[in-house]
């Protein structure tokens, strides 16, 4: 072989590998942008999926579609402009966006779904068992005239959350499992924890799909479409470590943290040790 033809061969080569470098580990990410069958995704999702390529700005968006075709551009000068870029986008993420209605090139909503997968919390108070059958002046007058010492041991925050992972599978965070006697004789009640078990995104919305008749048990799986709801959110903000949904009735906003079981073990612990202690507060009276 001739060096005229070495170089050319060279020069093939490099520009085959930068291709790949640019746009991900394709061998990697095939399990997760090869996999978008029609029965992974939800009826009517218009959101296009794909891997983010070199050559991104402020206002340009290259992808590598799921279908394996060329690398596209997309504009997406509106979509930064109304804050409307989820994440932080990095090379060989898999993202998904929504196009403007009117000009196929042009990106409403772009969401990194690499960057909202993972752990995400918030926390909560539990409540007296019988405040709500109070007035609420009765409530403000309770908590009032409450001590700290009784406050610091029956208000006790725990955290709730859920963990995105690969395929569109999710699992609660927080779950504590089923209630003990000592959780009975308590005076407080938390909330129950979401049991989400999947989610999705659809058309630029988060769509959370919680099992209502998990039997206390995490290993559960759902019995069929009467036992499931679909909880959907808009996207507020998302940053590295802060997601931000809207629900239809509420704004919650969350903090991403590192290991699911860790809360689970902590939420579990907290739990005994508070019942017991609630327990004890309530015998002394």
């Amino acid at each position: 072989m001739n060096m005229k033809l070495k170089l050319i061969v060279g020069v093939v080569a490099a520009a085959v590998a930068l291709t790949f470098a640019a746009c991900g580990n394709k061998e990697k990410n095939e399990s997760e942008a090869g996999k978008l069958t029609s029965q992974l995704l939800l009826k009517n999702d218009s959101t296009v999926y794909g891997l983010v390529c070199d050559g991104c700005t402020d206002s340009v968006l290259v992808l590598l579609p799921s279908d394996d075709s060329d690398p596209v551009k997309y504009d997406i000068i509106d979509a930064t402009q109304n804050h409307k870029v989820f994440g932080k986008l990095k090379i060989g993420d898999w993202v998904g966006i929504v196009l403007d209605p009117d000009d196929p090139k042009v990106a409403d909503i772009v969401i990194d779904l690499d960057q909202l997968k993972g752990t995400w919390c918030y926390k909560v108070l539990p409540q007296f068992r019988d405040i709500a059958s109070m007035s609420k002046r009765m409530q403000r007058r309770m908590m009032k005239d409450m001590p700290d010492s009784v406050r610091q041991t029956l208000l006790v925050p725990r955290e709730y959350g859920f963990t995105l992972k690969r395929q569109f599978s999710a699992i609660p965070v927080g779950f504590v499992g089923m209630s003990n006697s000592l959780e009975d004789e308590s005076p407080v009640v938390y909330p129950d924890v979401p049991f989400y078990n999947e989610w999705h995104i659809w058309n630029g919305k988060l769509i959370l799909t919680r099992d209502i008749d998990h039997g206390g048990n995490p290993s559960h799986k759902h019995g069929g479409p009467d036992c499931v709801k679909n909880d959907t959110a808009d996207f507020v903000k998302m940053t590295a470590d802060t997601l931000v949904l809207a629900f239809r009735d509420h704004t919650q906003g969350y903090y991403r943290h590192a290991n699911a079981q860790d809360v689970n073990k902590e939420a579990r612990e907290a739990a005994a040790k508070q019942a017991k202690r609630a327990l004890d507060a309530t015998k002394s009276k």
